[in-house]
């Protein structure tokens, strides 16, 4: 048998790293197949839920009035509204974070159980576009520039 020439050496070996790269792509594509987190409306998970116990993540507003606190102190349970009024029950064990209030945006990441409650392991809240830091509450525009230009100073 022949040895290859150069040239086909060389176009042997890209097609060997093709295929082992392809290789790589489709066993980590499979992989994390099950770690996707998809995301769901109320009333995209009102029309078509997820299964039971399948990690997403739901976005929506809290309703105003829906939030309540069980005697752990520590659960929450509380209503999102989608556009169309869909409302979707959430608990949450946990630490809420600071924007979290009723009427502001959420995403809850966690579960929908089989009696229709979604679980949330995690909350994000969401701020609208005029969300103003609690320590510039109240300073004129050109007054947060320069306490913004104070505090970096030290940091160069």
């Amino acid at each position: 048998m022949k040895a290859f020439k150069p040239k086909h050496q060389r176009l042997l070996l890209v097609i060997v790293a093709l295929i082992a790269l392809i290789g790589a792509a489709l066993l980590a594509i499979y992989a994390l197949r099950n770690q996707a987190s998809y995301f769901y409306l109320p009333e995209q998970m009102r029309d078509d839920p997820p299964a039971a116990g399948q990690a997403v993540r739901l976005g929506g507003m809290v309703e105003p009035g829906s939030l309540k606190t069980q005697a752990d102190g520590v659960t929450i349970d509380f209503m999102v509204t989608g556009r169309d009024a869909s409302r979707i029950p959430v608990r949450y064990a946990g630490i809420v974070p600071d924007l979290f209030v009723e009427g502001s945006g959420v995403v809850a990441e966690g579960a929908l159980n089989p009696d229709g409650v979604f679980v949330a392991d995690n909350l994000l809240a969401k701020h609208d576009e005029n969300y103003v830091p609690r320590e510039l509450e109240g300073m004129s525009e050109h007054q947060a520039a320069r306490m913004a230009e104070e505090t970096t100073v030290g940091l160069e």
